[in-house]
């Protein structure tokens, strides 16, 4: 196996759906500007609620991809 490096970010994603789909939309989002991603973490799941009521899921998800040379 070959020596390797790491960079590891977070990124917040939301929907009004569920936290499943925050995730996707973060990992999403994310894939287009970074390249090589390896592993994705969700670190953090919380809602934003307006009026007694959840208007969004959100989710802290931890993402790692490779630096090359």
């Amino acid at each position: 196996m070959t020596e390797s490096v790491y960079k590891i970010i977070e990124v917040v994603g939301t929907s009004k759906e569920s936290w499943e789909k925050a995730a996707a939309i973060a990992i999403e989002t994310a894939s287009k500007s970074l390249k090589d991603l390896r592993v994705a973490e969700v670190t953090k799941l919380d809602m934003k609620i307006e009026d007694g009521k959840v208007i969004a899921y959100r989710a802290r998800v931890s993402l790692s991809f490779k630096y090359h040379n």
